[in-house]
Order: C-alpha cells, then structure tokens, then sequence
C-alpha cells in the first residue's frame, strides 16, 4: 500500500498546495489568472433559500455575452468542494466552449448554512436545482442546452434532481455514489449489522440537537498519517484520503457531517425511480473501482430512456477519475461527445 500512496503524492504534487492559487483551486493545470481569450474563471454568490451559495463560473476561450453557449451544471463529490475535482472538470469542458459552474453544497465548503455539514439528500438535490436557476441567468447561457455531471455523491444527487429536473437536457455521472446505500448499509454491505444501532445514535443526536445540546458528528478533520490510510479497509477510503488530505487538500473540503443527517440519509436512495429519467444518460466508472457496483444498480434501472451508455475508464479506481490526467482525458473526451451530440 505504501507504494500505492507514495505514486499518488507525487501525482499531485503540483496541485498540493491551494496557497499557490489565486483562486484556491487544487488540481493540476488550474487557472492562475484570467486571460483575455482564454477560459476564465468568475467567483459568484447567490442565494438559495435564504444561504449564500458560493460558486464559480467558467467561461470558454473567447467567450461572448451576446452569443448562446451550451452550459454544464457540476455536482461535487461528497466531502469535496469547487475548487477540487468538480473544478477540474468544468474547467475542462470550458476550454471546450461550453459555460460551467461548480458550486459549494449549502451547509457545506464556503457556502452558508449552520449547523456546519448538515448534509442531507434534500439539501443536495436542491443545490443541483439552485445552480440550475442561477446559471440559466447567465449571459450567454442557452437555457435549451443545460447538461448535468456529477461526480461521486454528486452523481447520487444529479441523477435525482433529473429524474424531475427536466431543465436538465442530459445528464452524465463519473464514479457515482449512492449516499444513502451507503450510509444504510455500509461500503460494499459492510455494516448490515448496525444499522438499527446507528439509526438509534442518529435519532440521538437530533433529539439532542433539538433539546439545544450541542452537534455530534460523524468522522473528522484528523489528518491520518500515510501507515493510518493504508490500514483503511476499502481501496476508495484509501485513495479518497490521500486525495483529500494530501494531494488535493483544500481546507473547506471536509469529511464529517453531522450524525442527525443520517437519519435523512439512512432512508435515501439515489438508484429508486431511475425509471423517470427520459433523457440521455452517460454513467461513468473506473473499471477497476470498487464503487462500480452503485453506478451498475442504477443504471440497470433506467428503463425510460433508450439512450443511455454505461463507459468504463480502463483500470481507472474510483479515485484515479478525480485526478489522473490519462483517465481524466478519456472522461472529458467521453463527455464532450455526449455533450456534442445531444445537447
């Protein structure tokens, strides 16, 4: 494993320190400064439902306010923030003429909300919603051409908020997550025993929330050291870690939430109604991630549009789809041809 971690950091040393960033983007190849005829990056905010959101929109090399550009909504991974792997995409899919915006969950990264990573399915969906309602204000955006991408928990999200979004021309996922399998059951069904003991500390911990006591939440900030993260049971948590607390670090991604979400996020289930999805749909994976069986569920279960493609990046890992310049660019060329064609 040691081997494993070690790659990885040098991977992303370029994009290790934020610091380096005018903007605090993390990855590798980011902007450092807007360019005339470039893509150029526009730090927004607005409200949603009374939360400032933060965002930033992308806009292609030579963009012009007056003309129509097809536009890409970017749902970040959970955890994560806009200037990490939702930003690398957007800014990619910029470079290749379309307008894009990546947003920070409400309750989450920049954006506002207490208590402090609150993160419950409703809140994430209407996010998606949000950025949706913001961009197609935007000059330029052709509210006929609005696609979807998520990324990991993003694409859990993405895929409900098309289900009744119809905004959303098409929508694309990379590495789906399915929150609420997940939390309900377990990475990989690990934790089928304690799911009536967790939903019971959960039940707590918002009884206690409501009483005035203080938040408990689940999982933390403590960097692990590189012997802690390969000690970790499953090859996404091992990666993810190295991901976010070493290579692509950015002090607002966080990983804990607060335990009473569970609650919300126990009964959640990203892969249901699948069926109301009538638009394109482009799910992508790693093939080698072990993460592959969430997007497989869910795509089996869209039955309502014909058009629809299951890609797997060749022995890309779940975590390898965030940074990983060669896997990176099979996606983006995935993306731009399904963008292309049916937007």
């Amino acid at each position: 494993m040691a081997t494993v971690v070690s790659a990885s950091l040098a991977g992303g040393a370029v994009a290790e320190n934020y610091r380096k960033n005018p903007f605090t983007l993390t990855y590798q190849g980011a902007i450092t400064e807007n360019i005339k005829g470039k893509v150029n990056i526009h730090p927004v905010t607005y409200q949603l439902h009374g939360i400032k959101i933060v965002a930033n929109i992308y806009t292609p090399p030579n963009y012009d306010p007056t003309k129509k550009y097809p536009v890409v909504v970017v749902a970040h991974p959970n955890g994560g923030v806009k200037e990490q792997v939702a930003g690398l995409y957007a800014q990619r899919l910029a470079e290749l003429d379309y307008i894009t915006i990546a947003a920070d969950a409400a309750y989450q990264g920049g954006s506002e909300g207490e208590p402090r990573y609150v993160d419950k399915p409703a809140n994430r969906i209407e996010d998606i919603h949000g950025m949706a309602d913001y961009i197609s204000q935007y000059a330029g955006a052709d509210t006929d051409r609005i696609g979807l991408l998520g990324i990991c928990g993003g694409g859990g999200y993405s895929i409900k908020a098309a289900q009744t979004d119809k905004r959303f021309k098409v929508v694309a996922t990379l590495s789906m997550f399915d929150s609420g399998l997940v939390r309900r059951n377990g990475y990989m069904d690990s934790q089928l025993d304690t799911i009536q003991q967790r939903l019971k500390q959960a039940t707590d911990a918002r009884a206690q929330e409501a009483a005035g006591g203080s938040v408990i939440y689940v999982g933390g900030d403590n960097k692990l050291t590189k012997d802690q993260i390969a000690s970790l049971p499953f090859e996404l948590y091992r990666q993810g870690m190295e991901y976010y607390q070493y290579t692509h670090a950015h002090p607002n991604s966080s990983s804990k939430y607060t335990m009473s979400s569970l609650l919300d996020l126990m009964r959640f289930d990203a892969a249901s109604n699948m069926d109301l999805i009538n638009q394109p749909l482009l799910m992508m994976a790693g093939s080698k991630a072990d993460s592959l069986y969430m997007t497989e569920k869910a795509f089996k279960g869209a039955t309502g549009t014909k058009n629809k493609e299951l890609y797997l990046i060749p022995d890309a890992t779940h975590i390898e789809t965030y940074w990983v310049p060669k896997y990176v660019d099979q996606a983006v060329d995935k993306l731009i041809q399904f963008y292309d064609k049916n937007l």
